[in-house]
């Protein structure tokens, strides 16, 4: 279970998240959606202990995640390119990452053989360095290494931006897989309202830092998220 407690984050005067509780249960898979400026970012970079909250902490399986480093071990992410190691080429990013992950040479490629479909033949083996690829492209590399290491937990911001449909499609595909077993907690973000509706069983909409929403995915949900955006 990932727990947030009296969340915020200031920047002078202006606060751009407040959480009075939050709580994803294990093996949830959880959307976060909003518009720009709504904080969407900002609380995956507290939950990732990239930034510091101003109050309150975040609890990942027991862990508080600024206290402790152990939540990375069994939590994978990808949130932009600055995740990348830009020059190195995937095959090298990959097998960095599985080093990280306690992966030896074998698991690695055998772990990524699996995206074959995913990669579309535009990843591995063109002796480019990730900073040389596409953002679609680099995002695709990301997404795969964040899943590396059979996490429990896995954070994506705004994973479907820069990702053509053919492989949007095949991404849902994957994510849908992934939680199947109930098992991996999936937390992703998006503006994109029908895509996170697909692969997510809970929808939370934050406005200016603050969760106006909470809802179990069904099927009238992508109507009340369109209508709530267009007033």
């Amino acid at each position: 279970m990932i727990q947030s407690t009296n969340i915020s984050k200031k920047y002078g005067q202006a606060e751009v998240l407040n959480i009075e509780s939050l709580e994803i249960p294990k093996g949830q898979s959880f959307g976060l959606v909003g518009n720009n400026g709504a904080g969407k970012t900002t609380y995956f970079n507290v939950l990732l202990d990239l930034i510091r909250p101003s109050t309150g902490q975040i609890i990942n399986h027991n862990v508080v995640v600024n206290e402790s480093e152990d939540w990375k071990t069994f939590t994978g992410s990808f949130i932009d390119e600055t995740f990348l190691i830009g020059y190195l080429t995937p095959e090298e990013y990959f097998q960095f990452i599985g080093d990280l992950r306690g992966m030896n040479t074998a698991d690695v490629n055998a772990f990524i053989k699996q995206f074959e479909e995913f990669f579309n033949g535009e990843i591995l083996g063109k002796k480019k360095y990730l900073r040389d690829l596409s953002k679609g492209n680099q995002k695709k590399a990301g997404i795969v290494a964040a899943l590396m290491g059979n996490p429990q937990v896995v954070i994506l911001d705004e994973p479907f931006a820069n990702l053509d449909p053919t492989t949007q499609i095949r991404l849902k595909k994957i994510l849908k897989t992934l939680t199947d077993s109930k098992e991996v907690t999936v937390l992703v973000s998006s503006h994109d309202l029908s895509h996170v509706t697909e692969v997510c069983e809970r929808i939370v909409v934050l406005d200016k830092g603050k969760v106006v929403k909470d809802l179990e995915t069904s099927a009238e949900t992508l109507k009340e998220l369109e209508s709530y955006f267009s007033v």
